[in-house]
């Protein structure tokens, strides 16, 4: 698994109380689960939530939640473009402290894809990038056949 990883160097590179306090950034995983098919190859899904908790934060929440989100939009776009992602895929708990600290957990829903294959050297495999975003995506469309506009997609 990477995205956890990637996800505590940017969040220590970019919160100034992570970059000095690295020790207050906490991230687990649990339960998670790997999705795999009946397919000849070994490639697989991890899917698992990520726990982000950050102890005594004296800073606002938005502090951690905008280098988050912009992490997210590139390696988790599915969580800001899916409708039924958007609404459980970041979840967050926070207490509030004295001295105007806080604790704060954050939880996303995560997914790694890893292909898996086999040649004379051995078994080799590879974390994939996230698919690309869809070019065409909020553009509407008109089907036009031999001039004519047709109703699309078709009623009948």
């Amino acid at each position: 698994m990477e995205k956890p990883k990637q996800i505590r160097e940017v969040l220590t590179r970019c919160v100034p109380h992570l970059k000095t306090n690295p020790d207050k950034l906490h991230i687990f995983i649990a339960p998670g689960n790997v999705e795999s098919t009946g397919a000849r190859s070994l490639s697989f899904e991890w899917q698992y939530p990520i726990t982000i908790g950050i102890e005594d934060f004296a800073g606002h929440p938005d502090q951690i939640m905008v280098p988050l989100l912009a992490w997210l939009r590139q390696h988790q776009p599915e969580l800001m473009t899916n409708d039924e992602r958007r609404k459980e895929g970041i979840t967050f708990e926070a207490e509030y402290l004295a001295n105007d600290l806080m604790d704060l957990i954050i939880t996303v829903k995560m997914t790694e894809r890893v292909r898996v294959w086999q040649n004379e050297q051995g078994i080799g495999w590879e974390h994939l990038p996230e698919p690309p975003e869809d070019p065409y995506d909020g553009i509407t469309w008109e089907l036009f056949i031999n001039g004519e506009h047709q109703p699309w997609p078709p009623t009948t």
